[in-house]
């Protein structure tokens, strides 16, 4: 027999932003498994289904589990906070489908968005995404600091709006630093940078500062940094990328 595997983004955090999608899998579920405060949090959601709930740091133990389940004919629902497909669960369930030889599993595996902290942020902050941009992930636990430095200089030449995840934790602290050197030397001092510290929860923060102003700023794993590109403009307590519309009207 074979079951069903859902990849569930939850959002930000906030329940009314979870998306029907994602509310019919955990109920369908057999079985949730995350992280222990993912799986705290959909606690009100859920009835009598099995709950495994793993400590951060065992992404990997959690995707062999549920792949595990899932070839025992059971319906997993693995969670993730954001999107389970941006930074988050869906690609190492993939991996490890191939390490068991699963791929005539592929189709059991239902990968249902979420909305990201990339989105969440940018809506809070107004429209600093309206034009290309790049996400860079300044934790160097997976990758290596030379290829993050590397990204975050050609995004910059590149002149994307540059959205900057993880900036800094308990261990890492220079590494933010680094970034705005990096930034510093290719944005006028003036170049509005959104920051945002845990969207659409109850110890919401949002600010805009300027690339020169922004390592003054208090920023952790939960906040989220958006650098504007040339363009970006601060109105009022909006950060605002024009998407080009009223250059090609006049033209």
């Amino acid at each position: 027999m074979t079951g069903r595997l859902f990849v569930v983004g939850l959002g930000p955090g906030d329940y009314t932003m979870l998306t029907g999608q994602a509310q019919a899998a955990l109920q369908a579920a057999d079985v949730i498994i995350g992280y222990t405060g993912y799986v705290t949090w959909v606690e009100p959601l859920l009835d009598s289904q099995e709950r495994l709930a793993l400590p951060l740091t065992q992404e990997t133990e959690r995707a062999r589990l549920a792949v595990e389940r899932l070839l025992q004919g059971a319906v997993v629902c693995v969670i993730s906070s954001g999107d389970a497909g941006i930074y988050g669960m869906a690609s190492l369930i993939f991996e490890v489908l191939a390490q068991h030889g699963a791929e005539a599993l592929l189709s059991n595996v239902v990968v249902i968005p979420g909305i990201s902290a990339i989105n969440a942020c940018a809506a809070l902050l107004g429209a600093p995404l309206g034009h290309d941009f790049a996400v860079i992930s300044l934790s160097d636990l997976l990758t290596p600091w030379e290829r993050i430095e590397r990204r975050l200089a050609a995004a910059a030449d590149a002149d994307f709006v540059t959205v900057l995840l993880n900036p800094k934790s308990a261990r890492r602290h220079w590494q933010y630093a680094r970034a705005q050197d990096i930034l510093a030397q290719r944005r006028v001092p003036t170049t509005p940078v959104g920051i945002v510290r845990n969207a659409y929860r109850p110890e919401q923060a949002i600010a805009i500062t300027t690339v020169a102003a922004m390592g003054e700023a208090q920023v952790d794993m939960l906040t989220t940094v958006i650098v504007g590109n040339s363009q970006t403009r601060r109105f009022q307590t909006c950060m605002v990328t024009p998407r080009g519309y009223t250059l090609a009207e006049a033209r």
